[in-house]
């Protein structure tokens, strides 16, 4: 056995003695090259409460536009789709006064966001159950704010988790259950590789 030989096994073993932590982080799955314009489908809105969709749409297109790196199209011209769905919307109250009037509620929205890659006609990722969440103080108290303000504000957290989930990759956010890359797309349709 060479020097050289020696010196590439003894690494390994000086690293682990020396104490110094080592751990493994898997790269980031980007976007593909190919994918140049990106589109939001219309977001669904699965909950009992009226009119949600309208106003995340406006907040998830607002960030891809101020982001810039892909252009917002057309679903026409679209070489990338965000699908979302708005799974759960819960606003329960957290904490009372000892006449038992809520002070604080916790506003609790669960997303489920997918990225099909139009071009190759598959979901390139899915992520489940995303999670918003903003706890607040009732707007009858003092600095207290709205449930329409907490929403804003919960909307605001997830188109930014979303936007970085679509261009910084895998790994950026992370939904309350597993991610995966599915075999499925959102309506149950096999998706062929």
């Amino acid at each position: 056995m060479n020097r050289r030989n020696v010196l590439i096994a003894l690494i390994p073993a000086a690293l682990f003695l020396s104490g110094c932590p080592y751990a493994y982080t898997p790269s980031t799955a980007l976007l593909p090259q190919h994918i140049r314009g990106i589109a939001m489908h219309p977001v669904k809105n699965k909950t009992q409460h009226f009119g949600l969709e309208d106003k995340f749409t406006l907040r998830l297109q607002d960030e891809f536009t101020r982001g810039g790196q892909y252009p917002l199209v057309g679903e026409d011209r679209a070489d990338g789709v965000i699908i979302a769905e708005i799974e759960r919307y819960i606003n329960e109250p957290t904490s009372y006064d000892e006449n038992l009037i809520v002070q604080e509620r916790k506003l609790w929205v669960l997303v489920n966001i997918y990225f099909w890659d139009k071009v190759q006609n598959k979901i390139l990722w899915s992520e489940p159950n995303l999670e918003g969440t903003h706890r607040y103080t009732v707007e009858s108290r003092p600095g207290g704010i709205s449930e329409e303000e907490a929403r804003e504000l919960v909307w605001d957290k997830l188109s930014r988790d979303i936007f970085r989930r679509t261009i910084e990759g895998f790994g950026s956010v992370t939904g309350v259950l597993d991610r995966k890359i599915p075999t499925q797309g959102p309506a149950g349709k096999e998706i062929h590789k």
